[in-house]
Parts: structure tokens; sequence; C-alpha cells
């Protein structure tokens, strides 16, 4: 273990004494802080080899604590990902598996993606059972405000930020949601989605001030999760979920941050969605480094409450990096040869980024290569709270293996993914992937072609047959998120509020 002074010179002298003390005496029940990007690859981090984009806070973290090689999410798109998170189930057990959205099937209610259940299994549910405030702070998307899906519903004490995803899109929002109550911001009503008008000059700053307000979100957003930090009781345990919507397209962040970067540019004129940016790749790297300044906020926050000595702190990205919006992965090297990004079961699709520091616990300076996914924070956070872990979950608990210990047994638990038309299943160093409803496979090893360039399906049959075999046993029919060929249980225009999930 490292001692107090080793750790903190770890972090270095300039910044962030900041960003996580080490902790002299163990306690048995940490502050759990929980931070999840959105849409973001390992690799636009500087301490995963991202040299254009500055993210020191989450540098310092990862010196400070381990960071993961092979991270991945449970889903390559967002509701999905997050719902794998918080319960603790891969895409074959899990109730949301994929972004439904549902202004489409019921226009009575148009805000909000397919809710969770009454009463489901989360981790914020235990936690609370556990003895521990839960807040949540940035983008839900799994169930509307109306709905047992909303946050307050399935184990949040404490609400702030977007209740959808789409409404999320609007980073100058007209509202967001406190707790359950829709409070004003005061932005003008723009739509999220534009192109640039014919009439217009791109190279002119003024023509882009249409899309940007007055009130930036994440700035309540990180404000409102402070002040959770700084008004809870000491002798309570806090489970921070700060969810931020960041990276996420549009790109529109304030033009201050704009200007921290300079890059040669050409304007994004909106038809790849979103709204026009004149300096789409300076916008894209301010919003990083956006969420690296919120990490060392919210570390700051924790500090002057006197619980950051104590903080099991994660870091991690609900996908891989996106596609659209006039996002430049091939300027940023977001993707480092993986294949994909983004709605794709391909490694650059589901590769994350996973950095975690817990004083007195996590060894300083770790680079974990043993492969592991987001739905394994679900039985590790129960863990590090002393709380149950239920035996149905998909995932595993990764404590020993921070404090430097053995990789977890998956024996029983591979990695396995679903989305619309495609499955996916990585056990040791082969990969499957599938596509429907044809059902062709092809097989890689990651360990000597992470790029899945080289499919081995035809030389190695019998290994085809065996992960066949597996997919099948790790899908369990949900009729609401059918696969290709399984019979779907949702009429269209069938109102959400008259059906069961």
């Amino acid at each position: 273990m490292p001692t107090r002074r080793s750790f903190l010179a770890t972090l270095g002298a300039a910044g962030m004494a900041a960003v996580l003390p080490a902790a002299t005496a163990v306690a048995p029940r940490p502050d759990i802080v929980l931070v999840l990007a959105d849409d973001l690859s390992p690799f636009e981090l500087g301490c995963y080899g991202q040299k254009k984009i500055r993210t020191p806070n989450i540098d310092r973290l990862a010196a400070a604590g381990c960071r993961f090689e092979t991270c991945y999410s449970a889903c390559p798109v967002c509701a999905p990902s997050r719902c794998g998170l918080l319960t603790g189930l891969h895409m074959g057990h899990a109730q949301v598996r994929d972004n439904w959205e549902r202004n489409k099937h019921d226009p009575a209610h148009p805000e909000g993606q397919w809710p969770l259940a009454a009463g489901t299994d989360t981790l914020p549910r235990r936690l609370r059972a556990a003895g521990y405030r839960t807040g949540c702070f940035g983008k839900w998307g799994l169930g509307g405000p109306d709905t047992e899906g909303r946050p307050l519903a399935q184990g949040f004490d404490r609400f702030y930020g977007y209740n959808c995803q789409r409404h999320a899109h609007q980073y100058w929002p007209t509202y967001l949601w406190d707790d359950d109550r829709r409070v004003p911001v005061d932005n003008p009503d723009f739509f999220p989605h534009q192109v640039f008008p014919k009439a217009a000059d791109p190279n002119d700053p003024a023509s882009y001030v249409r899309y940007r307000g007055r009130t930036y979100a994440p700035d309540l957003i990180i404000a409102e999760a402070e002040r959770f930090i700084a008004e809870a009781e000491a002798d309570t345990p806090l489970f921070l979920f700060y969810a931020t919507p960041l990276p996420h397209v549009g790109l529109a962040p304030p033009e201050r941050e704009v200007d921290t970067y300079d890059f040669p540019e050409k304007p994004y004129l909106g038809r790849a969605g979103y709204v026009p940016q004149r300096r789409p790749r300076a916008a894209y790297a301010a919003m990083v480094s956006r969420v690296d300044a919120e990490v060392g906020r919210l570390a700051a926050a924790l500090r002057a409450a006197g619980r950051l000595e104590n903080t099991l702190f994660i870091f991690a990205s609900d996908n891989g990096t996106t596609f659209n919006g006039g996002t430049d992965r091939a300027f940023f090297d977001a993707t480092h040869g993986l294949r994909g990004c983004k709605t794709e079961l391909r490694e650059g699709g589901i590769r994350v980024p996973l950095v975690v520091a817990w004083p007195g616990h996590c060894r300083a300076g770790q680079i974990l290569r043993t492969p592991v996914w987001l739905v394994d924070l679900f039985p590790t956070l129960l863990a590090a709270a002393g709380a149950p872990i239920p035996a149905g979950a998909d995932g595993c608990d990764l404590t020993v293996l921070l404090a430097g210990g053995a990789a977890p047994d998956r024996a029983d638990k591979p990695f396995y993914w679903e989305f619309k038309n495609h499955q996916a299943l990585r056990v040791g160093k082969w990969k499957w992937f599938r596509s429907l409803p044809k059902g062709t496979v092809e097989l890689y090893d990651l360990e000597a072609d992470p790029g899945e360039t080289t499919d081995l399906a035809a030389r190695c049959p019998e290994r085809v047959a065996e992960g066949v075999r597996l997919m099948a046993a790790a899908h369990v029919r949900n009729p609401d998120f059918p696969l290709p060929g399984e019979r779907c249980a949702r009429p269209r225009g069938t109102s959400t509020s008259k059906m069961k999930n």
C-alpha cells in the first residue's frame, strides 16, 4: 500500500493537492463517486495516450489509483449501457436493451426513454438500503418524469439534470429537472438539430450566436452536485452518480472554453445532425476538458467537506466515441486502431475508460490489463459498501483486483452483448461477433488482433460452435427488445402508460 507521502508525491506538486490524498486509516464505508462521461473513448484521455486534449485531473486520478487497459461498456449506446451499469445485468438479461424513444410511440408523453420497472433492483436502491445518501446529477435516460423509471423511483434521494437523453442534446435548455420538478432555465427556445443557413457566412463568429443561450446547463449541474456534497451529513456515506452529458454532441460549449484550443478547422454546418459549429475540433476538445475540470471540482468539493480521504472515486464512459455531429475521431486518434465506434459491437464501440482511485485500498499507479466491464461496478461498489451482492449479478467483484490481488474468476460470467441485429461475446482472448437474422459468425483473437481485422471463423469451426452455444445461453428473450426473428410485445402507437416492462 502506498504511504501518505508517496501517494501525494504521485499526484505531483502542481496540482490537485487535491485530487485524492491518501487515507491514513481505512474506513469501512467509503463515499462513492462515479463519474460517467457520455460517448468518450479511452484514447481521448491523456492517461490513455491522448496528445491533443488536456485532461490533467483524470490523468492525476489514474496516477493516484489505477486505470484499466481494457474496459467494456454494457452496450454501445446510452440508455442500455446505463441500465447494465445500474442493475448489474448484461444485455442478455437487462430490461432496457436499446435507446427506445418514447416520443415515437407515445406522442401524448414525449419526454423520456423506456422506463425501468417499479421496484427494479438497482445499485442506488441497494446502497440507500445500506445507509447511503444517493444522488444523480446529469443525464438519466431510463424513464420519463411521470414513470416508475424516473430517478427518485429507482433509489436516488436527489436528482438534478436532464431526464430525457434527447433533451440532453441541448446544452442551452429552457428547463431541467430538480428532483421531480421541472424548473425553468434562462435560455431562448431553439431546436438542437439544425443546418447552417445558406445565406450566412460560415466563417463569421456572429453567425453562430443563434446556437448558444445565456445559461449553460453543465454549470448548473456541477453546482448542484457540489451542493449535494457540501450539505451532506458528516456521518452519512454518499453515493454520487455524476452522469455528465458531455462530450456528447451537439458541439455547443461556451466560446470561452472553445478559445482554449487552436486547431486547423473547417466549419461544421450541421449536415450530420445537431447544431453547426465554427470550430468543431476545438469545441469537442473543450467539452472533454470540461469533463476533466468537473472531476477536479468534485474532488475539491469532497476535500472541502473532509470526505476525500475516504472516497472511492471512479471515472468511466457509457460507450465509445461517436461518429456524427461534427466530431473528428480520426484527428484525435479516438479509436486508436480499434474497429467501429458508438452504436457498434466492435471494439471501438464498446471499449471505454475506467479509472479508479481508492486511498488505502487501490494501489497507486497500477495499469491493470485484466479485461473488465462496467457491469462489474454493481458488485464491486456493493462490496466496497459492505452491502450484499445478489446472486444473479452478471458482473464480478473487482475489490481484490484493485488491491493488487488476483483477477476474478469469469468461468460462468462471460462478456456478452446484444444490440439491434448483432450479438457479441468475449471469453479469454476470443471474441465472437454474430449478425442476425442470417446468423453469420465472425471470430477474432483479440490478443493478437485487437483491431478485429482477421476473421478466424473458417479456420476454427469448433471454436465458432462454442461461441454460438454460449451466446444462446446468455440471451434471455425480452419481448420489449426482441432480436431479429423474435416477436415484439410492443405494438406501434401503444402508450407506455398502458404497457408492462
